[in-house]
């Protein structure tokens, strides 16, 4: 679901401050991630989410990450974000991701025998799919999975996340030539506290993937 001379986009998720949210921004992120899932240590509230999203400049993305939201709770997300994507990130159904009608992230834990073709076949509304590791809870493990259990030809495109940092995106990128990066513990301080510096590194370093990829194929 890419070219070859693709420019790898970057999400920069859990995010809780808005001095993170700016500088994520001059990093060079393409969308920002609130986590909107309470158990989370870097859950928002909606209320926060919406100061949050508003320091965006145009054609960054909000994306709102929710857990098994009831569809009243999904509601409520959609009104009062309007403007995010919404991420699954639990047990949710394909049904129950389409049922607002909205395009939507939809997150893969990745396992021996997880059957990537068939999960993204029965996401055809998603405008992409996130792939994380397989861990206790939900998301934000800091674990990287095993990249070669990504299967070629999958029919949306793809998020790699799961345990990225500035040390290992590049490998990440040049082994799976994802549409898009996320990562949130590789650049934290603290869970919720992002490290400008780290977001910064991050993002050079996608961009030096997107170049050696360009270079192998000129």
């Amino acid at each position: 679901m890419r070219s070859d001379l693709h420019r790898t986009r970057i999400k920069i998720c859990g995010l809780t401050r808005e001095a993170d949210v700016d500088a994520a921004v001059e990093a060079g992120a393409d969308a920002i991630g609130l986590v909107l899932y309470p158990l989370s240590p870097r859950h928002v509230s909606l209320e926060r989410a919406q100061v949050l999203a508003r320091r965006l400049p145009p054609f960054v993305q909000v994306v709102g990450l929710v857990v098994n939201a009831s569809a009243a709770e999904l509601r409520t997300v959609t009104e009062q974000l309007p403007q995010a994507l919404i991420q699954f990130h639990g047990d949710e159904s394909p049904q129950a991701c389409q049922a607002f009608g909205r395009p939507y992230l939809r997150a893969a834990r990745m396992r021996p025998g997880f059957d990537l073709l068939d999960f993204a076949h029965q996401h055809p509304d998603a405008q992409g799919i996130l792939l994380d590791a397989h861990v206790e809870g939900y998301g934000g493990g800091g674990k990287v999975f095993d990249w070669s259990l990504v299967p070629a030809g999958v029919s949306r495109p793809l998020v790699l996340s799961g345990g990225l940092n500035p040390a290992n995106v590049i490998d990440g990128v040049m082994a799976v030539r994802p549409w898009a990066v996320d990562v949130s513990s590789g650049v934290e301080q603290a869970k919720g506290i992002k490290d400008a510096g780290l977001m910064r590194r991050f993002c050079e370093a996608v961009r030096e993937a997107d170049g050696r990829l360009a270079d192998a194929i000129t």
